[in-house]
């Protein structure tokens, strides 16, 4: 009976810390995320004017929709 002891309590233990590893862990990302945003329009221009490039209205709409399509 002793040994069926160690065993529920060693499944539980694992159990409640995949569970409380999980949250925390998301609760990073969401942290982290707000933190640091995925790039916008702005660093996009800025990353163009770097590169020796003019942005257009266009061409900045363009890049944006293929980073969303490239991401999912």
């Amino acid at each position: 009976m002793n040994t069926f002891l160690w065993i529920v309590v060693v499944l539980v233990a694992l159990i409640l810390g995949l569970i409380g590893g999980f949250f925390m862990a998301r609760k990073y990302m969401e942290k982290y995320l707000k933190d640091n945003p995925p790039i916008n329009k702005d660093q996009l221009r800025a990353m163009m004017l770097q590169m020796g490039q003019k942005p257009s209205t266009k061409k900045l709409n363009q890049m944006m929709n293929s980073m969303k399509a490239h991401s999912k």
